[in-house]
């Protein structure tokens, strides 16, 4: 339904004067094309609709030129408006995503409880000092900028959650390889009091030999499980991380160990707060989990 006035408000008492560019029929056509379609159905190179490539589209399909300020019209008074969108990666299968909700996830639950095993899910992230989140204040149609002082450093860690509030990380310096995750893996099982069950996406370093030597020593008390491809959105991990990125974010840093201190508090906060852990399992795409 279009924003104002339903699509009669397209069919209104034509103007006098200099006939309209786009007809009626032809701006329903267009919003059906944005609404039901991507750009990249219609050959273009990226997902985003902009009023560039609508323009490029109407001239294509009805031989009418208009100008950007013309399509900025046209797309508004469709009920159209330029929205930052949600990316969801092209190569993600929803078939395997939803086989993963419906039946893969729902065997692994009852083979850790016949095992006695507890679940965690796991990733690896980083925290990068120019990384910004959320919004400021500023003038109302002034887009504010904000500096960015050239000194870059990053904090890069691996944690692990689970539905029952547990949660463990580790940190490292350098880009994540199979023997940091070795290290990780090592570390998760210090302690523990019963086997794990570990569930993580499926990059190449979580599949090395390095790793399935490490699995295959602990005689069955630690399994892998993979994620479909592209499909962070099933990790309730990922949430933690956007927690502590925001946090580190919101309180500003000037060096790396100013960061080091401001991530590492952040993440023995939520490790002393098993409900703010299972929170994370209340995000809509992971109730499936606990469901």
């Amino acid at each position: 339904m279009f924003a104002n006035g339903g699509q009669n408000a397209l069919l209104a008492k034509p103007v006098p004067g200099r006939p309209p560019k786009v007809t009626p029929q032809q701006k329903r056509w267009i919003a059906q094309a944005v609404r039901e379609d991507t750009s990249q159905q219609f050959k273009f190179p990226h997902g985003l609709w902009t009023l560039s490539l609508i323009g490029k589209v109407i001239e294509r399909q009805f031989g009418t030129s208009l100008s950007l300020a013309s399509v900025s019209r046209v797309m508004k008074l469709l009920g159209f408006s330029a929205q930052k969108p949600l990316y969801q990666a092209w190569e993600q299968d929803p078939v395997l995503v939803s086989r993963w909700e419906s039946e893969t996830y729902p065997e692994i639950r009852p083979e850790a409880r016949r095992a006695g095993a507890s679940i965690y899910f796991a990733d690896e992230s980083g925290i990068r000092s120019d990384y910004h989140a959320g919004t400021t204040w500023a003038p109302t149609g002034e887009t504010p900028v904000v500096a960015a002082t050239g000194r870059r450093f990053s904090l890069n860690m691996i944690s692990a959650v689970s539905p029952r509030g547990d949660f463990r990380f580790m940190s490292h310096e350098g880009t994540v390889t199979a023997a940091v995750f070795k290290r990780f893996l090592k570390r998760l099982l210090i302690g523990a009091q019963r086997p794990i069950f570990l569930i993580l996406d499926g990059h190449p370093i979580h599949k090395t030999e390095l790793v399935r030597r490490v699995v295959d020593s602990t005689d069955g008390w630690l399994k892998l499980f993979f994620l479909p491809p592209y499909a962070s959105h099933l990790n309730p991990d990922e949430h933690m991380w956007v927690q502590v990125k925001r946090e580190v974010a919101e309180r500003g840093v000037d060096d790396k160990v100013q960061m080091n201190r401001l991530a590492l508090a952040a993440l023995r906060r939520i490790q002393k707060s098993p409900e703010l852990v299972q929170s994370f399992f209340q995000h809509p795409e992971c109730q499936y989990i606990v469901a």
